[in-house]
């Protein structure tokens, strides 16, 4: 959503990804399809901070993709923390489970595959920290799903809200579902009582709302 070189310019000011997430990055654009999925850098490091200046300590992550946002997430868990990550491509699992191992932070990790709406159906985990990185049309439920879970002060991260601009009417010839689905999710957060809320304009948007 900026120009490419001020977003460089961002990157190479900001503590730089290690060896391991520098891995992730590589491997996942070398061997898996939509590599963009990836979180990446700028936003790695952004989570983990927001991680760590909240305190939290029971994190949720929904949609895994190769793991380097869970593992940024999970560098930034209080003593004692864990964080619950759930995602449906088994085909990942035997990649993402080794990333996991060489962050030597796999007692901190909760991997579990399946349907997110049905795990989180099947439990009755709360949480201090939501990130939301799955398939858009089902956000919304995603978020019907752990608003109450959440204590009070505590947060929800999600993104791609803006969805490469189409958002806006003018960047759309016609409203595709996800599009669509991403808008119902932006209105629902903005016109909820229980939450405060800003939207950044990072990499593809990112949604912050705090729980009062």
């Amino acid at each position: 959503m900026i120009p490419e070189e001020l977003w460089s310019y961002c990157v190479e000011h900001s503590s730089p990804e290690d060896e391991l997430l520098a891995r992730i990055s590589r491997e996942t654009h070398l061997k898996v399809l939509k590599p963009r999925m990836l979180s990446g850098p700028l936003q790695g490091k952004f989570l983990e901070m927001l991680v760590k200046m909240t305190g939290a300590k029971k994190v949720l992550e929904i949609g895994t993709f190769t793991g380097y946002a869970t593992i940024c997430m999970a560098r930034g868990l209080s003593e004692g923390g864990t964080i619950q990550t759930l995602d449906k491509n088994e085909e990942l699992e035997e990649m993402v489970r080794g990333f996991f191992k060489l962050s030597g932070l796999e007692k901190k990790i909760d991997y579990r595959l399946g349907h997110a709406l049905d795990l989180l159906a099947d439990s009755t985990d709360s949480f201090d920290f939501v990130f939301i990185d799955a398939d858009k049309q089902n956000y919304t439920h995603y978020y019907d799903l752990i608003v109450e879970r959440l204590r009070p002060g505590g947060l929800i991260v999600a993104d791609n809200i803006l969805w490469s601009g189409k958002v806006l009417a003018e960047n759309r010839k016609k409203l595709d579902k996800d599009t669509a689905a991403i808008m119902a999710f932006n209105k629902k957060v903005q016109e909820d009582p229980r939450v405060e809320n800003v939207v950044l304009p990072i990499r593809d948007g990112i949604t912050l709302a705090r729980k009062r």
